[in-house]
């Protein structure tokens, strides 16, 4: 299946400290690609795969559920590991669910975690009912090109493909029963304004890993990493590896 251009994977090799990024639900790594070279740019290995379904059509991604989206980032993240002394986690939206997976299933072989808007709770009605939906309509309206900044598009479907959708509801189920686990470093950003997921996740997040830093993102919409406040994100997050890594960065 012919990928969209600009859909493509990003990695890029550096020093021993390395990051993995993952994309959020019907996008693509274009969503990331600029903080992925920010990163590299300061010496940071990364790896921004693109997940199973995702960057071709929504018809393909409907053959495609949770399990396999996680299963690329996981596969990225042994790559990594296998490279890196040290390895830190970070997504976007679904992205940074999957994100925190990682950190609940390998401990602390992951080194610390950045999410931006996660989502990890069941807080749309039309998810509620996807599991019957999935039978008789096929996909519903996008949800993606959440950004507040003019000029600027993310790179996703127009269509939610419905039976990639029902099979959500699990992943957040594992994720939030997990949350516990989550000990390591942890920095969420949120914006204020976000018309794809509600503040439930974040709150969700904020009463369980407590040492959490939340910082709030006032001048974008979900798709932060395009928007207003992409530079402090791209910023903070080399701030926080940079605090967290037991290695200095390498600049070429």
């Amino acid at each position: 299946m012919p990928l969209i251009p600009g859909a493509e994977p990003y990695h890029h090799e550096a020093g021993p400290v390395g990051v993995l990024l993952c994309h959020g639900f019907t996008g693509t790594p274009q969503s990331l690609r600029p903080w992925g070279e920010f990163l590299a740019g300061q010496g940071v290995s990364v790896s921004l795969p693109r997940q199973p379904g995702h960057g071709t059509t929504w018809q393909e991604m409907n053959r495609t559920r949770w399990e396999d989206w996680y299963a690329e980032v996981e596969k990225a993240f042994q790559d990594l590991c296998g490279r890196c002394s040290d390895v830190f986690v970070a997504g976007l939206s679904l992205g940074g669910c999957l994100a925190l997976r990682l950190a609940e299933v390998h401990g602390p072989a992951v080194r610390g975690v950045v999410v931006v808007n996660p989502s990890i709770a069941l807080d749309a009605p039309l998810l509620r009912l996807a599991p019957v939906l999935k039978w008789f309509l096929p996909s519903v309206p996008g949800v993606g090109n959440d950004v507040k900044k003019p000029g600027v598009t993310e790179l996703a479907y127009a269509r939610t493909p419905v039976k990639a959708a029902a099979s959500l509801p699990e992943l957040w189920s594992l994720v939030q029963a997990d949350l516990a686990e989550v000990t390591q470093p942890l920095l969420v950003y949120h914006s204020t304004e976000d018309h794809v997921v509600k503040p439930t996740s974040v709150a969700i997040l904020r009463k369980i890993v407590k040492h959490a830093t939340i910082e709030e993102l006032s001048d974008s919409y979900h798709v932060a990493t395009l928007d207003n406040d992409a530079d402090r994100i791209f910023a903070g997050s080399l701030d926080f590896i940079r605090t967290h890594a037991s290695v200095p960065l390498q600049r070429d």
